[in-house]
């Protein structure tokens, strides 16, 4: 009897349970998902036994791909085992990010003990400066969540480390582009409307962060390596750390040293370079399939991983920019504190919840990214159709909670009774945003996972630059609606290029998407790969099914 593991083995008609486990079938599967045809002397072995279930275990095995879903039963297994796979990657991710706020949280609360324009001063460098180049590094690179994602999928492990590198020179690079930022950084916030004082001073403190900055260059690259491979327990782990040092060392340069917003940039500094350095230690020293050592392949195609670099930079950038957009339109209208300041504190709970979908915007990007670089098509679609679904009902769940405190949430950051009023006519346009924020940054996750960068990039343009930002501007300074009018249109913009994602999403042949990962793999290493698929039908003596 031919057999998938290759064995010749003759079985009696009453001994199934030996054949099922020959086979590679345990209790608990469904017939209808069992993938091989296993065959007695050329009878199925269907008609010699009835195959008990076989674990959700198997189902999920890196054996190969889903199986066609063809029952409810079917349905829940897969829900299930995606679902775990996913939120352990999105968890630790998630928690990691949270860290980093954190960072950034406690360097405001330290300084603000010291005066009203040093915390001015800080957390516009922060906001402003440092955030500016944070998003357009972080785009750059995200080219690392589908290039490493498809080649840990397909076996090319070894190459994990030479595209980190190739990350690295191109990162670094984008640093020294950037430093004219920080430099000129006080003439261009005194050019954007800051007084004089507050701008010198955030100048100063821009100048003394560039170290951070280039630690950057070191950090993302790592961190996409690791999320690739799905270690993301030990970013949660090093992000946590790197916070409780942080505190620890912002308490001892500041209230012990007396070193003013100088030692809250050197403590910014040194925290952002251990989080660098504990990364690297970790890939060198405990990830040896994908890190080989240095390698003179890292300056190999530098110019098509730039172009996919740059690519990803501006598609994030272009999002992260349109939600800046907001608060600087709503800064021009009449009684610009209360607008602002209402709009701030509704952009700071979108912004918790928004940790948690940036994690899950890494997940699915290394799920469907690792699916594809595997060949198997039916495994990415069925993740991306989970997670969103399950994005949206997270995204529902805060938008009730939003609406149902509405009146009350706004108490927790301002005392006074004009500002808490502004929040909650602005309730309802923000579970409108976190409901869309629930999908969109998924979607996006799924497009870094697919290498579809270029084309998200071109859809962010026109949807936030060419409808929702006029449209939001109209509304806010040609009718009575002012600042509900700008987010009105800003989330039209949302709204549009969530529609224009999802239909892209329902509309993709998966099928198609394995071979452009191959086909990108084959160029990126030199090396002729075969759809494991081909192989795998031939063996079992069927045809690759379709989605």
């Amino acid at each position: 009897m031919a057999m998938t593991g290759g064995r010749e083995c003759t079985l009696q008609e009453n001994d199934a349970a030996k054949a099922e486990a020959s086979a590679g079938f345990l209790p608990g599967q469904p017939a209808e998902l069992q993938s091989p045809t296993l065959t007695i002397d050329g009878v199925s072995a269907m008609e010699t036994a009835d195959l008990h279930h076989a674990p959700p275990a198997f189902i999920g095995s890196s054996d190969g791909d889903y199986p066609p879903i063809r029952s409810f039963a079917d349905a829940k297994v897969i829900c299930y085992l995606e679902t775990t796979k996913l939120w352990r990657i999105a968890g630790p991710i998630a928690f990691n990010i949270l860290c980093n706020y954190g960072i950034n949280s406690f360097t405001n609360i330290f300084v603000g003990h010291i005066g009203n324009v040093e915390l001015s001063a800080v957390a516009i460098s922060l906001s402003v400066i440092a955030n500016f180049s944070f998003g357009f590094l972080l785009g750059m690179a995200s080219a690392l969540e589908t290039l490493c994602g498809q080649a840990f999928g397909a076996g090319q492990v070894d190459m994990l480390g030479v595209y980190m590198q190739r990350s690295w020179l191109i990162l670094f690079a984008t640093c020294f582009a950037l430093l004219p930022l920080y430099v000129y950084s006080a003439p261009v916030l005194k050019l954007l409307g800051q007084e004089d004082d507050i701008a010198d001073l955030a100048g100063k403190f821009s100048i003394q962060t560039i170290p951070q900055m280039f630690s950057l260059a070191v950090n993302f690259p790592t961190q996409k390596f690791l999320q690739a491979q799905s270690r993301v327990q030990v970013l949660a782990w090093i992000g946590f750390a790197a916070l409780i040092i942080h505190i620890g060392i912002l308490y001892l340069f500041i209230k012990v040293f007396g070193w003013g917003t100088s030692g809250a940039a050197v403590a910014y500094d040194i925290s952002a370079w251990g989080m660098a350095i504990a990364q690297v230690v970790y890939i060198v020293y405990w990830c040896n399939n994908g890190w080989k050592g240095l390698s003179w392949l890292a300056f190999k195609e530098l110019w098509s991983f730039a172009k996919l670099s740059i690519a990803s930079a501006v598609m994030l950038c272009l999002e992260i920019w349109y939600f800046m957009t907001i608060i600087v339109l709503t800064g021009h209208l009449d009684n610009p504190v209360i607008a602002v300041g209402s709009l701030s504190i509704c952009m700071n709970v979108n912004g918790w919840e928004g940790m948690l979908f940036i994690g899950i915007n890494a997940a699915i990007s290394v799920r469907v990214s690792n699916e594809l670089g595997s060949a198997h098509p039916r495994a990415a679609k069925y993740s991306v159709i989970i997670i969103i679904l399950e994005s949206l009902l997270i995204g529902l769940f805060f938008a009730a909670i939003i609406l149902a405190a509405k009146d009350h949430f706004a108490i927790i950051f301002t005392d006074s009774k004009e500002m808490q009023q502004a929040v909650s006519r602005l309730a309802f346009l923000l579970s409108v945003t976190m409901l869309l924020n629930s999908v969109q940054p998924v979607i996006s996750g799924v497009a870094v996972g697919g290498g579809w960068q270029a084309l998200v990039a071109y859809i962010n343009l026109f949807c936030y630059y060419v409808i929702g930002l006029p449209l939001g501007f109209l509304l806010g300074y040609k009718t009575s609606l002012r600042v509900e009018g700008i987010w009105i249109g800003m989330i039209f913009g949302t709204l549009l290029q969530t529609i224009i994602l999802l239909c892209i999403v329902y509309k993709t042949n998966w099928n198609k998407e394995v071979k452009q990962a191959l086909e990108r793999m084959r160029q990126w290493t030199g090396e002729e790969l075969v759809d494991p698929r081909k192989w795998s039908g031939q063996e079992n003596g069927r045809q690759t099914q379709t989605i």
